[in-house]
C-alpha cells in the first residue's frame, strides 16, 4: 500500500505549488530488505505520480549492504546524511562519510556497504525512470532476502 501524501502548507496558509504539493514521511514508506538493508522510496510514480525518476532513503546498520546490481536506464545519486558507507562501483571502492555524495552512472554496477561500527543513513535519487518498473534493476549478486516482493515502483492498477 502506498504511503498517504499530505499537504504542506507555508505557516500563512497559502498552498505551495498548485494548492497541493504532496509529501511523504520516512516512517509511513514501506520499508524492502529484498536487496539488503532498508530501502524506502518515499517519492515516485507509486507515492506521488512522479514521471521522471524516484527518490528514497536507505538505512544499513553495521555489516549491512545492497546487493551488487545496476539500472540500464537510470543514472543513480547518492547522499550520505549520517555514518559511513563504501560504494563499490565496478568493484571499486568510493568511500562516503556524512555531507558526502557519489553519482553512479547508468549501467555501472554498484554495491553499498556499511563497514562501520553505526547506523548510516543514505538519500537516494534514480532517474530517468525505466520503462517498465521490473527492467529497472538488474541484479550481478545474489540478493539477501530474495522472497521479499520487489519494490513497488509503479501505481497500484
Amino acid at each position: 500500500m502506498a504511503p498517504a501524501a499530505r499537504e504542506l502548507r507555508p505557516s500563512k496558509g497559502r498552498s505551495i505549488v498548485n494548492n497541493t504539493s504532496p509529501a511523504v514521511r520516512l516512517s509511513d514508506a514501506t520499508p524492502n530488505r529484498r536487496r539488503g538493508g532498508d530501502l524506502r522510496v518515499l517519492l515516485g510514480p507509486a507515492t506521488v505520480g512522479a514521471t521522471s525518476g524516484f527518490m528514497g532513503a536507505l538505512t544499513l546498520q553495521p555489516g549491512e549492504f545492497v546487493s551488487e546490481h545496476y539500472h540500464p536506464y537510470s543514472e543513480e545519486f547518492l547522499f550520505v546524511v549520517r555514518g559511513e558507507v563504501t560504494v563499490r562501483l565496478n568493484g571499486e571502492p568510493v568511500e562516503l562519510g556524512p555531507d558526502e555524495s557519489v553519482f553512479v552512472p547508468r549501467e555501472v554496477r554498484h554495491r553499498v556497504e556499511n563497514r562501520g561500527a553505526a547506523e548510516a543513513f543514505v538519500v537516494f535519487h534514480l532517474g530517468p525512470l525505466a520503462p517498465r518498473p521490473e527492467l529497472g534493476h538488474v541484479d550481478t549478486e545474489p540478493q539477501p532476502n530474495p522472497g521479499e516482493a520487489p519494490m513497488r515502483l509503479a501505481p497500484a492498477e
